[in-house]
This record gives C-alpha cells, structure tokens and sequence, in this order.
C-alpha cells in the first residue's frame, strides 16, 4: 500500500476529492513513507486529510499475527470484522468508521456494506465414501475396487503429509484449538445434555482432563506440523471413477497433525462395523488393516503412534454424540467412549488391536 492507494480509497469513502495531509505511526516514528513502512508491520497509522473546505483525522489499523489466538490470517480477519459490528455499540468507544479490504494490488476497497461473507467453489461430482460403506455393510462382502480404494486413500493421506511447515504458532495453536476450541472436545463436551446416562458430566470431564494432558505431551513436537486436510471423513471423501475422489470441507486450516486425518478415517471403519459386530470385524476389519498398512509402508512417521489418542477421542466425541448420530444404539456409544477413555490412558496407539480398548476402563 503507498500514499496514492490511501488517497484513492478515501476519495471513493467521501465520494470527494481528498489530498493527504499527514501519515504518521501511532506511538510516534517517521512520516509518511516511513509511516507507511511500519504499518506493513502491524503499526496503526493516523491519517489527516483535506476534503474541501473540511479537515479529518482516521486511524487505518491492521491485527498483527502473534500467538494468542491470531496465528492464521483467518483469525485476523474474524477480529477485524469483530471489531466493526461491535465498536459503535459501546457508549463512549471510538467510532469504527469502516471496514477495509487489502488486496494484492495495494489497493484498499471498502466492505462496509457486507452482510455475511460467502464462499464460492467448483461443483465436485462423485458419490460420498459413507455410501461404499453402507454398501459393505448391507451386503457383508468387498469388492476388488473397495480395497483398491482404501488403499488409494491412505496413499493420498501419505502423500500430503509428507509436506512439512515449520511455525511453532501454528504447532501450538492446532493442538489448543484441538481441546479447546468450539469444535474441538471442549465444545463437543458442551454440547451434551447434562443428563445424559452414558456421557456422564463426569465421563465428559476425564475425557477433557486426557486430552489436555496429551496437549502438554505434544506440545513441544513442532516438527510435526504438515499439511492436513483436517475433516477426512467419509462424508467428504467423494468417488468418481475407480479410485479417482475429490474432497470437500477442508477445516480448520492448511497445517496440523497427521494423525487428525489418519484418525478421522480409520475411526468410521469401526462406526461402521460397531452396529453390526460389536467390534471391528468382517470386511471392515478388512478395509482398517489395507489402509493402515498401506499408510504406513509409505509414511515414515515412527511418532505417529505416541500422537493418536487425543485426535481419536476427539473424533469419537462426535460419532458418540445424540446431536450428530441420534439413533445410536447406546451400547455402541458405550463402547466408543470406552475406547476414548482406554487410548488417552495409554502411552501410544496400537491400532492392530483396537477392539481391545472397547471395553469398560
């Protein structure tokens, strides 16, 4: 952004011609370009401007990345959009006069007049995983192309987390918002009913204590961050032909913890199997050991193993909630947070026997 991008913008906002008087960093510093210089750093600068026969201060402020909760740009402009709807409804408080977007150009653009911001994609054919595996479940049997696809997908998986990021924020960041974030097991916990018979408070409670426990084991292992996708269930895994898949709702950002996505998977061979078996069996065991197997030949991860617990009890916090899946047996959800409770408690995740840790505590 430089001077004439300012002027401009201003002009558009007063729908007059302005010119610029002074640009100067809040806190004292250089002037106009140098002004400029340290915004791009995260200082607030104050504007004085002319318009006709008016003179008029502004301050032109941006949010710095840092490590409490603004690590991503998603975060900062959450808190811009925050602080315009919620500065002018406070007595007293400093008038936010509007909302600005920065684009690549330098330019500044006005978004005072948005309402609720949208997202437009691709539309993405294909059928969802969850019905190959409704399938399986209905007719017992595999075919050639249901293995051919599990492997597919762990090789997908393989490859994607094999690209690494280094940003000890981030790191940090993933696994705070892992326990504590709305989505994460803190906001799932909340959003079971108090009077719940086998998500007990105090079930929910040792899950949350577990959980932030393996945050402070992980917490140190920044060299894990990789590229994620960060939702992999089979809802948003859709087929075309073969095993050729398009993915839908990447969440919560480009970098995390392979075993998210690892997690999120292997766990719905189970959920599957669970109302049928009582455990993993048959041919989803089947479909569990070629993923794991595959994603292991290709994935040199020894740690992977020693991060698990706290993505698979937060995935089972969702496929055990009423909210999401109401008509689950409650045996099935027994057995669930069963295994929530036996992995956190254990040093790592032995995934060639996880109907070992179905049963109560």
């Amino acid at each position: 952004m430089n001077e004439s991008a300012l002027t401009q913008y201003l002009t558009r906002l007063r729908q007059r011609p302005v010119a610029i008087a002074a640009i100067e960093p809040l806190g004292g510093g250089g002037q106009g370009a140098a002004a400029l210089k340290a915004f791009g750093y995260g200082q607030p600068i104050r504007v004085t401007y002319h318009c006709g026969a008016d003179t008029d201060e502004v301050v032109l402020r941006r949010v710095n990345r840092n490590g409490f909760g603004r690590e991503n740009m998603s975060d900062r402009v959450a808190e811009v959009w925050r602080d315009y709807h919620a500065f002018n409804q406070l007595p007293r408080h400093v008038r936010a006069r509007d909302l600005v977007l920065l684009n690549r150009d330098g330019e500044l653009h006005s978004l005072a007049a948005a309402a609720e911001l949208l997202l437009l994609t691709d539309f993405a054919p294909g059928t969802t995983y969850a019905e190959d595996l409704h399938r399986v479940g209905e007719t017992g049997r595999l075919t050639p192309l249901d293995r051919d696809r599990a492997k597919a997908l762990a090789s997908y998986l393989a490859a994607i987390h094999t690209t690494k990021y280094q940003d000890d924020l981030l790191w940090r960041r993933r696994l705070r918002d892992l326990v504590g974030d709305g989505e994460g097991i803190m906001g799932l916990t909340d959003s079971y009913a108090a009077e719940d018979e086998i998500a007990t408070p105090a079930r929910l409670r040792q899950i949350e204590v577990a959980a932030n426990e393996w945050r402070w084991r992980l917490k140190d292992q920044t060299d894990r961050l990789c590229q994620v996708h960060g939702d992999f269930h089979p809802f948003n895994i859709l087929f075309t032909d073969g095993v050729e898949f398009n993915l839908l709702d990447r969440s919560r950002g480009e970098w995390g913890e392979a075993a998210d996505d690892v997690s999120c998977l292997m766990i719905n061979y189970l959920f599957f199997s669970l109302p049928l078996a009582g455990r993993l069996a048959g041919p989803f065991a089947e479909l569990y050991e070629l993923f794991w197997t595959r994603y292991l030949a290709e994935r040199d991860d020894p740690a992977l193993l020693t991060a698990m617990a706290p993505w698979i009890s937060w995935r089972i916090l969702v496929l055990a909630s009423p909210q999401w899946y109401p008509t689950m047996a409650p045996e099935v959800r027994h057995k669930l947070l069963n295994l929530a409770h036996n992995v956190l408690a254990a040093p790592s995740f032995d995934w060639q026997h996880i109907n070992d840790y179905l049963t109560a505590p």
